[in-house]
Formats: structure tokens, sequence, C-alpha cells
């Protein structure tokens, strides 16, 4: 048996870590070794307050008991089961109890492996759903500047990060148009909750559908509030007015709730918060609360039963080993219970306000040009270091952690969603600690 301390790996060589620049990380690695409730704790011994809620993905705070519990007995119970023509118990009880939480709007749940299978789940969805309904000519995809929609071939097309899609640009999908994003700092900058300028800007579907004709047009997929590019919350009357446009044209909305879902608005789902109903939307992360991965797509019946009402054998020939893992389906679970029973969304609304004006105190510290928050979750933007864009905002990262608290940066961007779970008391931490770095940075 290797007596190797778990907490200090023997190489760091081996491992090519994800949008991380390798090179610097391992001269001077930043190890986690554990997690509970709203801290990690490093290999030095020292907690950090989780700024992030991981990434994005830890809604109800680390090492939930409930949640732990569920997957412990589940690992003993059922490791594993195939999910093609197989199936077990727990996958079918959690999708009856997501389509509940749902208000049961919708009324069906694919399951994946993660937030970029469920966005390409979704786009496959929306495609074959027309082909079934005898609208074969439906295929092209529209998508936004700036929207990430994961890194499968699908959301990469649909996605709008340049860096995200230079290397692979003559392999992304053919057929996909981009509407404009809605960022527009020297109309809304410092704004608390949906932006006033900006709503118009739906109107560019229409220039599309004038284009392209609606009947080659399939969906329009944005996020309810854009995330990892840095915080692009929606103009008042953007999204409604996106739902009229698709609505009038046949054309199928899909929000990409990956990060707004399960509480990050104070509410189940970003629909409920703005009060605007896609067809589809997909979901990860805060579905297991990160502890098992996994993703899942939701549609209207009236999709599901396109497929449903066609020939019999396979309805649709697309899924993953891992759809409905019995991991996953009990974390899920497990998640879905916390919400309902210990007030998580109640106390996220009840910190909103305070989170928010904590991050809006930012404004006038050197180098801040634009705060943006909605629901528990906040935008820093900072001027860039001309010719090193990201420079001062990774900078910040790193002094951060170095003090005890975790944020995310994109290019000059600090972007801030700590678990539901977060007080006042770790407000306070969060943002004090942030101010003072900001006063030093070069």
């Amino acid at each position: 048996m290797s007596s190797q301390d778990p907490t200090h790996p023997s190489s760091l060589s081996a491992y090519w870590m994800p949008f991380t620049a390798n090179r610097n990380f391992k001269a001077a690695p930043r190890m986690l070794v554990s997690a509970e409730g709203m801290h990690y704790r490093d290999d030095a011994g020292n907690t950090i307050l989780d700024g992030t809620a991981g990434l994005w993905c830890v809604p109800l705070g680390h090492a939930h008991p409930k949640i732990v519990s569920a997957v412990q007995k589940s690992v003993a119970t059922l490791d594993y089961a195939p999910s093609f023509q197989l199936g077990h118990p727990s996958a079918f009880e959690l999708a009856e109890r997501l389509k509940a939480y749902t208000g049961n709007r919708f009324g069906n749940v694919f399951y994946t492996g993660s937030g970029s299978e469920a966005v390409d789940t979704a786009l496959k969805i929306a495609l074959a759903y027309h082909r079934a309904k005898g609208n074969a000519t439906r295929t092209r995809l529209i998508g936004r500047e700036r929207g990430y929609h994961g890194v499968g071939f699908g959301g990469m097309s649909v996605g709008g990060i340049g860096g995200n899609r230079k290397t692979f640009s003559t392999a992304l999908l053919p057929g996909v148009d981009h509407l404009p994003h809605t960022h527009n700092l020297e109309k809304n900058a410092f704004t608390k909750g949906e932006p006033e300028y900006g709503a118009h800007l739906a109107d560019e579907l229409e220039r599309l559908v004038t284009l392209h004709d609606a009947s080659n047009i399939a969906a329009v997929i944005v996020e309810p509030v854009a995330g990892s590019t840095g915080v692009l919350i929606p103009p008042k009357g953007y999204l409604k007015r996106l739902r009229e446009i698709c609505t009038k044209h046949g054309i199928l909305l899909i929000f990409d709730e990956v990060i707004t879902g399960f509480g990050r608005l104070g509410t189940p789902f970003a629909s409920d918060y703005f009060d605007v109903e896609p067809d589809i939307f997909t979901t990860a992360k805060g579905l297991t609360n990160g502890v098992v991965p996994m993703g899942a797509v939701f549609v209207k019946p009236e999709i599901h039963d396109a497929f449903m009402n066609g020939p019999d054998g396979i309805e649709l020939f697309h899924g993953y080993t891992y759809s409905g893992h019995p991991l996953a389906c009990a974390a899920g679970l497990a998640s879905l219970e916390v919400f309902q029973t210990e007030g998580v969304l109640e106390n996220a609304q009840a910190v909103a306000d305070y989170f928010q004006e904590a991050a809006h105190a930012l404004r006038g510290l050197p180098h801040v040009i634009d705060v943006r928050t909605i629901g528990l979750i906040a935008g820093i933007e900072l001027a860039s270091i001309p010719g090193r864009v990201g420079a001062r905002a990774y900078d910040a990262f790193v002094r951060a952690f170095n003090d005890g608290i975790l944020i995310r940066v994109t290019g000059d961007i600090i972007a801030l969603s700590p678990p539901l779970i977060i007080n006042k008391q770790q407000i306070d931490e969060l943002f004090g600690k942030l101010a003072a770095i900001l006063k030093t940075l070069a």
C-alpha cells in the first residue's frame, strides 16, 4: 500500500488541466484538499471562503450531509446501471420530481453527463423535433455573441466567445448565426438588476428571419444571464421580446440554465425570475450540487410527444453511457430535498440586496469600471492593462486565494456567485477582502 500523502501528489506533470495556464499553475500550485459548508481548505491548512460556489455548481454548500449520505448509500447499492433499453428506479423518480419542480410546465427530462452535453442534446432535440413535425428545412441555429454553451462542437458553434472558437473555427457547425450581445458600458454601467437599455437588440432576430426565412431556422439559444463571459444581465424586456419573435415564427427558444438553474437568482429557474418560458432548457451544475457530474434537458410536452407519435422503435438516436447514472440521480434527489426543505431559496432572496449593495460599494475603487448584479451574482469589471488583457483580474484572483477567498475571473471581469447558504457576515468578509485587494492592484 502506498504511503503517499493524498494532500501532496508525488508529481504535477501528468495531469493536463482544463482552462488553465498549466505551466504557471504548476510553478506555484493552489491545491484544495477538503471542503465543508462555505469553505475550502488548502494543502497548507488555510480556509478559503468560497465566493464562486466552486464553478457556479455548489449552491447548497460543500459536503452537505444529506447528499453525502445519499451518494454513499447509492454506490453501495447500485454503482452503475445502463440506460439503453434498461432503467433503474431513481432515474424515473428524479425526472418526476424535476418535472414537479418546474411547476409541471415541462413534461420530460433527458439526462446527460454535463452542461456541455446538455446543450448539444438540446440542439439535437430541436433539429430532430422539426424533422419529426415535417419541417426538415429548419436546420439553422442562432446563438449570441459572448454566449457560452459549453465546449462540445455544437455548443462552441452557437457560443460566441472568441477564445473558445478560434482554434476550432474550421470545424464548427455550418448554418449558425449570432445575435449581438447586450453589454453596453456607456448606457448600463453600475446597474442593479436588469439594465434599462438594450431590449431593442432582440429585434436583430427579425433581421435574421428576413435574411434566412423562418422556414429554415430551428432554434435560438441564449443564457438568460450570461455567466462565463463575465456576468451579462439581459435588459428589461429583452427576453420577452425574444420569446415573442420565436413564437411568431415557429422557432424554438432554448434557455441555457446551466448557471442560472437551481436558485442562482433566488427562484428555481431563471425562467421563473424573468417570467419568460422557453420551449427547452438545459441544466447541470446545481442539479446535483456539483457532487456527481450530471446534466438534464427539460422539454415541453408537445416536443416530447412529437417523437412518441412516430413509428415504433427508438425515437431519438442519442444518449450517453452515463445518462441517468445512479449516483448522479441519488445526488439530484437529495439536492432537491434540501432545496425544498431547508429554506435555501428563501435565504438567497433574503441576502440578495445585502450582497448586491456590498458589490456596488466597490464602485470608485481603483480600476473598477463597472459593477453589475442580479440575484446572488456579481460582475466587477476592471480596466485592462494596455496590451495585457486579463492580467489585472488574474492578479486579483491569486491575491484573493492567498487572502482566503475564492473568486472567478474571465478576462478582466471578476465574477462572484457564492453558495446560496451564504450569510451577511460571510458577505462582509468576501467583499471586505476583495476591496482591500482592489486598492492595491497595479
